[in-house]
């Protein structure tokens, strides 16, 4: 069955890493959780190809770990988080796989983040650039700190049976 398309599918580099992208990078996730341990990161380093067939792979998510396509591994369903342990695993920061992944230097990434991050000029959704936010989102105000400070004294915390049974026992003698 075809992956359902979303409005968020078209934002230019990226992938959204929902239930689905989960779903599918399920092999890619565990081996990469898997190298949280040292005897783990050791095996893998000695004979790459023969430790991922441990996992669910396909050969696709395969090819993306063995030539370390960081982007492809996430378009392949693998989670940001996790492939960044396969890269400490080759004894690289994550600042360093992330300018891989944004084809800059490790400089100029700590720039542009250090600058605010990505200009979000040409990095929005196409499709839903011209939506209207839905109604009970426009008039959703958050509560301001008074008036979330009046709701917490609002709650009562119901009273402690535990004197009262106490109490009654020992009247009874």
């Amino acid at each position: 069955m075809p992956r359902a398309q979303h409005d968020y599918d078209d934002i230019p580099g990226t992938y959204v890493f929902d239930a689905e992208k989960s779903r599918q990078g399920y092999g890619i996730n565990m081996f990469c959780m898997s190298l949280m341990k040292d005897e783990n990161r050791k095996a893998f380093k000695a004979n790459e190809a023969e430790y991922l067939k441990k996992f669910p792979l396909t050969p696709d998510q395969t090819a993306a770990i063995l030539n370390r396509e960081y982007n492809r591994m996430l378009e392949l369903g693998g989670n940001i988080y996790f492939t960044a342990k396969l890269g400490a695993t080759d004894g690289h920061s994550f600042r360093h796989i992330a300018a891989i992944m944004t084809g800059s230097s490790q400089e100029d990434y700590a720039k542009m983040m250090l600058a605010g991050g990505r200009s979000v000029e040409g990095n929005r959704s196409k499709t839903g650039r011209d939506k209207a936010a839905p109604a009970s989102a426009r008039s959703a105000k958050p509560k301001s700190a008074k008036a979330k400070s009046k709701s917490k004294s609002k709650s009562v915390k119901p009273k402690s049976k535990a004197k009262s049974r106490s109490k009654a026992r020992s009247k009874r003698g």
